[in-house]
């Protein structure tokens, strides 16, 4: 199973909206899901499965894949990493799912994926990880595919 954890690309502040749910990406923000968007869409296979909080920065962010995907309030902000795990269904799925969320939930989720002994690590705005967990001699072991920040693609 390959998870990829999207974090939304830059965001307008909490104070001008007064509502977290509905911060839109700012201009710079937009710039890096697009850039991101089009370095996922040549990367990812053709039949991953997307999943995206309800934020409508979030939305804002995987709409720049342009794929299919379906939203879920188990990755809204400040959702759990136990919702998030349930509903890509680590580590008994197949394929490969991407989820478009919020720090600290992916970050929470890196570091405890690949036991990293500390609460969570940091995830830049609009930055990735690629996570692939796969069976090696009668065990199952995560490795890291890919750390990228929207600067470098």
């Amino acid at each position: 199973m390959d998870l990829v954890l999207w974090r939304h690309a830059e965001a307008i502040d909490l104070e001008l909206v007064g509502d977290d749910m509905l911060r839109t990406l700012t201009p710079r923000g937009e710039k890096q899901a697009q850039r991101m968007g089009a370095w996922l869409d040549r990367q990812l296979p053709a039949s991953t499965k997307v999943l995206v909080s309800p934020a409508v920065r979030a939305d804002q962010t995987a709409k720049a894949l342009d794929r299919k995907y379906k939203t879920h309030a188990a990755l809204a902000p400040l959702a759990g990493v136990e919702d998030l795990l349930a509903l890509v269904h680590w580590p008994t799925a197949s394929g490969c799912v991407l989820v478009v969320g919020h720090q600290p939930t992916l970050g929470q989720t890196v570091s405890r994926l690949l036991g990293l002994g500390q609460a969570e690590c940091g995830i830049k705005k609009g930055g990735l990880w690629w996570l692939r967990l796969r069976e090696r001699e009668a065990a199952t072991e995560v490795s890291v595919v890919a750390v990228l920040s929207p600067d470098l693609v």
